[in-house]
């Protein structure tokens, strides 16, 4: 089996994400990620789940002036991501990026076309029909709704910038021209034949189908995708696909986060929305499956949640080399970094711990899923943690007590889960172990 996973899967595999395509993806995504946390900072601020909390915030008069701060950072994610996303794949190819990257955000906004009536405070309805409206940008596209278009849009102003400026269809000026000016010219051709395809875009989604791009998008392909991710099916096979590339030594939480923290980012936005105007629930069209599923129920202390594992090592192992790896492993354990006993025990490539390493995750997101479903835990408020951010404190922040206890419920299952594999392999090592040590005796005891 190793043979054809190595020979025949993996290649594939690494192919595939070191594609150029999701090389830029998994790059751009990430300038989103700074200005989540910022978002989520001021979201818990202003709507943290405790009643004298709420009150003070109210009597302050300080909450409209954290959704501001909420609204431009954690609410921009689609027009930071189509900006990241152009401009790596342009760093990818060796030209000049940043240009490609505001030609990725100017590109978004050609075929942005508004569609959310303008209303008053108090909820009154100004303007309806808002299609072609000058001087407004509808800001309900700039967020979760707008994220597979803006990786659509990203993916090509990229390639076809880049296209341009390598086949050198561009403008020239002579060397003295400070480069700042040659390249603001070299930007010209590529970007004006970029707009004008956006905006033929535009025209045409506009006049055959009397809609946006984005809301053609949004309607026929990321929500028909958040609903196949925002499954208990879902829930389960991202946990055992981390695992199993990891089983491989190939990093299973990066490759599988290229392909799913857009749909999964743009699940918790839309639950940061329903949770700050006090309707998040299932009913309103909350989600299940968010980034803080994956993140505090799926990787937390690491890919396979390995605590129980390292609680087991630390005080209950025999064998000097699980004990050692114990003591090395319990402070990283804390902060969701488990490198040191994936290769260190090791877990990969390793038949003895592949079940509980594999059920582990598994069990966690699966059981979590049906406990949100039934209502035992709320769904979670769309708060981004970094995540690194210690568990049960990362519990409280995206769901609040009860999520919190249950996170430590989900830890404690980790050990027994982990118990009869490592118990074994333990008692394999310490045999090892007492064999070698008997054996240096009888040679020392010979001379």
């Amino acid at each position: 089996m190793n043979d054809f996973i190595n020979d025949k899967v993996l290649p594939k595999v690494m192919r595939f994400t070191d594609s150029k395509i999701i090389t830029a993806l998994k790059n751009g995504m990430i300038y989103t990620i700074p200005f989540i946390i910022i978002g989520s900072v001021f979201l818990i601020l202003s709507s943290l789940p405790i009643v004298s909390w709420a009150n003070w915030m109210n009597s302050t008069g300080l909450v409209p002036y954290f959704n501001q701060a909420t609204n431009f950072s954690f609410n921009l994610m689609a027009i930071i991501a189509v900006t990241g996303i152009a401009y790596e794949w342009a760093r990818n190819e060796g030209i000049a990026a940043l240009p490609a990257g505001i030609t990725g955000l100017i590109s978004f906004l050609v075929v942005l076309q508004p569609t959310t009536p303008i209303t008053n405070p108090a909820g009154k309805v100004l303007v309806k029909n808002v299609r072609h409206l000058t001087g407004f940008i509808d800001t309900s596209w700039l967020a979760g709704k707008g994220m597979i278009a803006a990786i659509i849009i990203g993916l090509v102003t990229g390639w076809i910038y880049s296209w341009f400026v390598k086949n050198n269809i561009t403008i020239k000026l002579p060397e003295q021209v400070p480069a700042n000016v040659a390249n603001s010219f070299v930007a010209l051709i590529p970007a004006a034949a970029l707009v004008t395809f956006w905006m033929l875009v535009y025209m045409a989604f506009d006049h055959f189908g009397h809609t946006s791009m984005l809301a053609w998008i949004y309607n026929v392909i990321q929500t028909p995708l958040q609903g196949i991710t925002d499954s208990f099916g879902g829930a389960l096979i991202v946990p055992i696909l981390i695992s199993f590339l990891w089983f491989f030594g190939v990093h299973g939480s990066s490759i599988v986060s290229g392909i799913m923290t857009a749909i999964l980012l743009s699940n918790g936005t839309d639950n940061a929305k329903l949770f700050a105007s006090g309707n998040l629930s299932l009913s309103h069209g909350g989600h299940i499956f968010t980034q803080a599923l994956l993140d505090q129920f799926g990787t937390v202390t690491g890919a396979g949640i390995t605590i129980g594992l390292v609680v087991y090592m630390l005080w209950f192992a025999k064998s000097e080399q699980i004990k050692s790896l114990g003591k090395l492993e319990i402070a990283p354990a804390l902060f969701n970094i488990n490198e040191p006993i994936l290769f260190g025990v090791p877990l990969v490539l390793n038949p003895v711990m592949a079940i509980p390493f594999i059920l582990t995750p598994t069990l966690s997101m699966g059981l979590t899923y049906l406990a949100i479903k039934i209502g035992l835990l709320p769904l979670f408020n769309g708060v981004y943690v970094p995540w690194t951010t210690p568990p049960i404190f990362s519990g409280f922040l995206v769901g609040g007590w009860r999520t919190a206890l249950w996170q430590a419920l989900m830890l404690a299952m980790t050990f027994f889960t982990y118990l009869p594999f490592i118990r074994k392999y333990d008692n394999q090592l310490y045999k090892e172990e007492q064999d070698n040590l008997a054996e240096e005796e009888a040679a020392q005891a010979s001379k």
